[in-house]
């Protein structure tokens, strides 16, 4: 098939990259967990890489991820342009090779668009857009998450066997790499939350404080004040209690020990 341009981007040939050793595709992966600042910094790497690594120039790889978040499938990370239009396409029919890759947990490969029976006005659609043949491949995530590699290429047979193993092993690697992205991402999110809540306490203790001194009171009926203002202005507890440290102290700006 003749490479063409469609809305969804072009399928213009690149030259594939030199093959890789396991050692070295494990180190890349390891660099580039260190590299990416989130989830989705690593997956869009993680879907560079893989369009560069199967990409040859008469056959242009394009390279989305999808994956499930509250029962639905969203389009997070691609290579470039085309692929995510394409997973978005796909996640708009709610059904496809993709998608049922994902929910069976297997690799799903269509080797030509144009003698598929499964999936017609999906399929449709997509050589339209000047798609021939795709392979879709899930990440294991080990319950963290769900996710699927979707490779995309405008010839018929565009992806070998040799092709298929490659990134099946490929992201059985992978998938190690993002369950470690998304450890980390929760243990920074629980970090910040910590922080957040120990500023918050520290405010509130101040403005406590504050309020036995001018009052002559206990500390529970110091609290007690302070929670009827927040509930009586219908403001948080927090900000109630930085407006008494303010209007005490004159700062606008209250610094806690826990800020960053």
């Amino acid at each position: 098939m003749t490479a063409h341009e469609s809305s969804a981007g072009s399928f213009d040939a690149a030259p594939r990259e030199v093959p890789q050793s396991a050692s070295n595709i494990e180190l890349r992966l390891q660099e580039m967990v260190l590299d990416s600042r989130d989830v989705v910094g690593f997956l869009t790497d993680l879907a560079v890489v893989s369009s560069s690594r199967l990409s040859s120039p008469d056959n242009r790889i394009h390279t989305g991820v999808t994956v499930i978040r509250r029962k639905r499938a969203e389009a997070v990370a691609s290579s470039d342009a085309a692929a995510h239009a394409l997973d978005e396409l796909q996640n708009g029919f709610g059904d496809g090779p993709c998608l049922t890759a994902l929910r069976a947990g297997k690799a799903v490969l269509v080797s030509d668009l144009a003698t598929e029976r499964r999936w017609s006005p999906y399929l449709k659609v997509a050589r339209e857009h000047g798609v021939s043949s795709i392979l879709a491949v899930p990440l294991d995530l080990a319950g963290e998450a769900e996710a699927v590699l979707n490779l995309y290429s405008g010839r018929s047979n565009g992806f070998s066997e040799d092709d298929v193993s490659t990134v099946e092993a490929f992201a059985s690697q992978a998938a190690s790499s993002v369950r470690l992205v998304l450890r980390i991402t929760q243990l920074s999110e629980a970090r910040s939350d910590l922080a957040s809540a120990m500023q918050s306490r520290t405010i509130i203790d101040m403005a406590v404080g504050a309020i036995m001194a001018e009052n002559r009171c206990s500390r529970d009926t110091a609290f007690r004040i302070l929670t009827r203002a927040s509930n009586t202005r219908n403001i948080k507890l927090r900000d109630v209690a930085a407006s008494v440290i303010r209007s005490i102290s004159g700062e606008q700006q209250i610094v806690t020990y826990f800020d960053e």
